[in-house]
């Protein structure tokens, strides 16, 4: 049995297009669900253009309707049996309870060499301190922002008159490579274990 997979994101969706191509016949794991917490997300198309079925939970629908949005996050789950999530840009941070939920089954990519460069604006501040090499990581989350495990990282050269937008681009570029490789390693250890 392949496992089912939910990713979920709040953008462009760059990188779940590149994890949902990767999860080929082959692959131990297949693309069960798209979920978002923008209503407006480019990505949500893509998943749906790839044959992906797609789920929003909209934020100003919780608030107003006084739901919340972690419980609507796992009735989906439910649903669509989702064994591992992986999130990709999602721009919500979940609660511990969640998180423990699916203890080691949530993984994340990250646009810094963890555990440097926690949280947002990540390449402004790599930038700022000199460093000559950026990367990006994938980790296992935990209740601690971008603190969980690292699985995987990739690092970058950063050049003399690196910008912030040329250094994510180059960054993203291995994101693109990085986390299909994670998450084929990952979902192959789970099949494994439950075996």
């Amino acid at each position: 049995m392949k496992l089912a997979v939910a990713i979920l994101i709040s953008g462009s969706g760059s990188n779940m297009v590149q994890l949902i191509k990767s999860m080929d016949d082959n692959h131990p794991a297949y693309p069960s669900v798209v979920i978002s917490n923008k209503s407006d997300a480019p990505g949500l198309e893509k998943a749906q253009s790839l044959g992906v079925p797609t789920k929003i939970i909209d934020e100003n629908c919780i608030k107003n309707n006084d739901l919340d949005f972690e419980k609507e996050l796992i009735k989906i789950l439910k649903v669509y049996n989702v064994e591992l999530i992986c999130l990709a840009g999602f721009m919500k941070i979940l609660s511990k309870k969640f998180v423990n939920n699916f203890k080691d089954r949530i993984l994340n990519i990250h646009p810094s060499l963890l555990p440097k460069y926690r949280g947002l604006n990540t390449h402004a501040r790599v930038l700022a301190s000199n460093d000559t090499i950026a990367g990006c990581s994938v980790h296992l989350v935990t209740p601690e922002l971008d603190g969980g495990p690292v699985l995987a990282q990739t690092e970058v050269a950063i050049k003399k008159n690196e910008t912030v937008e040329s250094l994510a681009s180059k960054v993203l570029i291995e994101e693109h490579i990085l986390y299909p490789k994670v998450l084929l390693n990952f979902s192959d250890q789970i099949r494994k274990l439950e075996v």
